[in-house]
């Protein structure tokens, strides 16, 4: 797989990291960091809870091999800054994304 395809930088849980206003400043991406990205430390945790579910419990690749997707943890933590629509518009696209990905078999 290229460097520069997208699904490269597609996390477990979905997103992409290029669209985040955080990447490659703060963040190197989930699977960098293993599961630790910046904001963990503003909300209390140590890791993400999705990473930890899907990697670390459940030994997936991504979110899209399990079949609670999603999961109450994909809106544990949200941005304040982001509308209610436009995190449902958010977490429909991660969703989606992943199915593809597990369809195609990526």
């Amino acid at each position: 797989m290229e460097p520069d395809d997208e699904s490269d930088e597609v996390m477990i849980c979905g997103i992409i990291c290029r669209e985040c206003n955080h990447y490659k400043i703060e963040c190197e991406g989930c699977r960098a960091v293993k599961g630790a990205p910046f904001w963990v430390a503003f909300v209390g945790v140590d890791r993400c809870p999705i990473y930890e579910c899907c990697v670390i419990d459940k030994k997936l690749d991504n979110c899209g091999q399990c079949e609670d997707l999603p999961c109450e943890r994909f809106t544990r933590f949200r941005d304040p800054s982001i509308s209610e629509e436009n995190a449902a518009r958010t977490l429909e696209s991660m969703v989606a994304r992943l199915k593809e990905m597990e369809q195609s078999g990526q």
